[in-house]
């Protein structure tokens, strides 16, 4: 089982309401092969919500100025539990989010500046042992829909 952003399968649990859906993930889950979370929203952050970003100190600050690390945290750790309970070795992620975003987030500002790093649940993934990739890694996911 892969672990999926839900944002990427179509689901509307993105910051703004809306999705990010690509067809390859969505066949993925289809096909039964994929299991869509939203990290956010098991953190208990609601849809809408204001967007956040992490900041140079390392916490979660949502545009408004709310510190909402301890949700982010928490969606972070509800993912993993997901991951290990569905034995998922593998996640597709959406790019430069402040939970999602592997290897690149963005830098706090809210000035769309991309830097080095990862988004919490990336990065806890990571941490466990779990292959991260973005949707942006195209080849990859090729290879992961032949699992």
């Amino acid at each position: 089982m892969i672990l999926v952003s839900a944002c990427l399968a179509g689901f509307n649990c993105r910051y703004n309401g809306n999705h990010h859906e690509d067809a390859r993930i969505v066949q993925l889950v289809k096909e039964g092969k994929a299991l869509p979370v939203c990290p956010e929203q098991l953190g208990g952050l609601t849809t809408p919500r204001s967007p956040a970003e992490i900041t140079e100190d390392g916490r979660v600050i949502a545009k408004k100025g709310e510190d909402v690390t301890k949700q982010f945290v928490l969606g972070a750790e509800e993912t993993l539990r997901l991951c290990q309970l569905y034995n998922c070795k593998f996640a597709i992620l959406k790019s430069l989010s402040p939970s999602c975003g592997s290897d690149q987030i963005y830098d706090g500002t809210f000035k769309k500046v991309v830097i080095e790093g990862d988004g919490l649940t990336a990065k806890l993934l990571k941490e466990n042992g779990i292959v991260v990739l973005t949707e942006n890694a195209k080849d990859d996911i090729v290879m992961l829909k032949v699992l």
